[in-house]
């Protein structure tokens, strides 16, 4: 591996030291960075534009940041169809396989191939107003239905392959991957899933009956939300990002999406290994 793309959080306090651990990677081992348009004037001019750069295949994408900057990576991931490793300089940085500090012996190991791909779940949301499609994207994460800033709460219906499953007032509702399980949707009080499964979760957030609970669905399932009643401040929203605004009548179509995105796996941690140091799941 020698081509990487890199993503840094804007917000990050420290910028220099990350871009000085790039160049010393790119003048001591070789390496080529590339960046998108959007961070041209962020990154240092080593690492190139790499809309500039057509013949150039990326191995890996570089994602320094938290795991939001690591959900705004996925386009890139796409686009390229190279595979992400995270690296964590952000707070819980539960998606990142890497640090600053291992980030040398992380690049060795990924020229020397000890490493696994893992691919997971996207989810794609088409937003339909009358009947058209307005809006479509994909998301890693989640897709939530919020009430935005009003007190009033937002009536929903859910259907399953066009079969009526629920209708419920709350402040909004979640529709997850797995990998988004441990995310918005646990916070919400629904079930971790392993992040490798193909499924799509759903977890109504405050439902006024409290027998309305979080529900899993097969992945070749087509969810499909309509908004019976809502405000003028109801929005769509896709792993924090693409918000829309809602009208009432409304239908959201979750599906699962036909691509994937690879992550980096270097270590032999497992799921639940990096749940019980990170969540400190089970601990007293």
């Amino acid at each position: 591996m020698e081509n990487f793309g890199v993503i840094l959080n804007p917000l990050y306090f420290d910028k220099k030291i990350v871009f000085d651990l790039l160049k010393y990677l790119h003048d001591k081992k070789g390496l080529n960075f590339f960046k998108i348009p959007e961070q041209e004037e962020l990154l240092p001019d080593f690492i190139e534009n790499y809309d500039n750069c057509k013949n150039v295949r990326l191995d890996c994408i570089l994602s320094f940041g938290g795991d939001g900057t690591l959900l705004r990576t996925v386009s890139f991931s796409l686009k390229t169809n190279a595979p992400l490793l995270g690296i964590n300089i952000g707070k819980l940085g539960f998606l990142s396989e890497s640090s600053l500090a291992e980030l040398e012996k992380s690049i060795d190991d990924l020229k020397k191939n000890k490493y696994k791909v893992q691919a997971r779940m996207l989810i794609k949301a088409v937003l339909k107003r009358n009947g058209k499609d307005i809006f479509s994207s994909l998301a890693l994460n989640d897709a939530v239905i919020n009430k935005g800033r009003s007190p009033r709460l937002i009536d929903v219906s859910v259907s399953s392959n066009r079969r009526f499953v629920v209708e419920t007032r709350c402040d909004g509702i979640i529709a997850s991957t797995p990998t988004g399980s441990t995310a918005y949707s646990l916070s919400a009080g629904g079930p971790i899933i392993s992040p490798l499964m193909d499924a799509i979760v759903i977890s109504p957030l405050n439902p006024h009956v409290l027998t309305v609970r979080p529900m899993v669905f097969s992945a070749k399932d087509i969810i499909r939300f309509k908004l019976i009643t809502s405000n003028e401040k109801s929005i769509l929203q896709l792993d924090g990002q693409n918000s829309h605004m809602l009208e009432d009548g409304d239908e959201i179509i979750i599906t699962a999406a036909s691509k994937k995105v690879n992550f980096i796996k270097l270590s032999n941690r497992t799921f639940f290994q990096i749940l019980r140091k990170k969540f400190h799941m089970g601990k007293k």
